[in-house]
C-alpha cells in the first residue's frame, strides 16, 4: 500500500461546515477575504488552500484550521507520517512550511512549524497545548507575559490561554501538539 498516495481532502470538511451553519460561499468570501471561485474549487477538490488560506477560511467558519484538517480525514488506529511526506502546507510566507504530524480526527493534533509565521495572529484553543523548540528561538506572549524560548525548550499553555509567538532566528523549527478542540478536556466553570 503507498503510504503517499492519500491525501487530506479539506474541501469535503470546509462545505459540510458552511452548511452546517448555513452560509452561502459568499458569506465565507466575504468574510475570509478570498474569492467566491477559490472557495468553490477548495470544495470541489480542485484548489488546495495554503495553509494562511485555511486559517482564513477556518475563522470565516467560526472554527480552525486544525479541526478543518481533522474532519478532512477519517479516524485510523495507525497513521505514518513520514519527514518527506509532500502534504505540507506553505505557511504565512514563502519562509514558512506547516506540517501536520498526525492527520484525522484524532484526540491529539500536532504540526511542525518551519521558519516564521504571522506573528500578530493570536490564538486561543479551547484545550491544553505544548509548544517544543527543536531548532532556533522564538519569543512568546502568553497570558500578558514574554517568554524567550531556544532549543529544547517547552511552553505549556493551559486551555483558554490567549498566545502568540514569533520566531527570531531563520530556519525555526517549533513543534505544536494540542488537544483537539472537539475533547471536553477543559472542566467548564458552573454548577455541577
Amino acid at each position: 500500500m503507498d503510504e503517499h498516495k492519500e491525501t487530506l481532502r479539506v474541501g469535503a470538511a470546509v462545505r459540510r461546515r458552511r452548511r452546517t451553519l448555513e452560509l452561502t460561499l459568499s458569506a465565507v468570501a466575504e468574510r475570509s477575504g478570498l474569492s467566491v471561485p477559490f472557495l468553490s474549487q477548495v470544495e470541489n477538490e480542485r484548489a488546495r488552500p495554503s495553509h494562511r488560506s485555511l486559517e482564513k477560511v477556518a475563522d470565516a467558519l467560526g472554527t480552525t484550521a486544525v479541526e478543518l484538517l481533522a474532519a478532512a480525514d477519517p479516524a485510523r488506529t495507525v497513521d505514518l507520517v513520514r519527514a518527506d511526506d509532500t502534504s505540507v502546507d506553505e505557511g504565512d510566507s514563502a519562509d514558512t512550511v506547516v506540517r501536520s504530524l498526525v492527520r484525522g480526527h484524532h484526540q491529539m493534533h500536532a504540526q511542525e512549524f518551519v521558519g516564521d509565521h504571522d506573528p500578530g495572529r493570536e490564538f486561543q484553543l479551547r484545550n491544553d497545548v505544548l509548544m517544543y523548540v527543536t531548532e532556533g528561538a522564538v519569543e512568546v506572549e502568553a497570558d500578558g507575559r514574554a517568554y524567550r524560548l531556544v532549543r529544547g525548550d517547552t511552553l505549556y499553555l493551559t486551555g483558554g490561554v490567549r498566545h502568540r509567538w514569533r520566531a527570531t532566528v531563520p530556519d525555526t523549527r517549533v513543534l505544536v501538539v494540542a488537544v483537539a478542540e472537539h475533547i471536553d478536556a477543559v472542566d467548564e466553570p458552573g454548577p455541577k
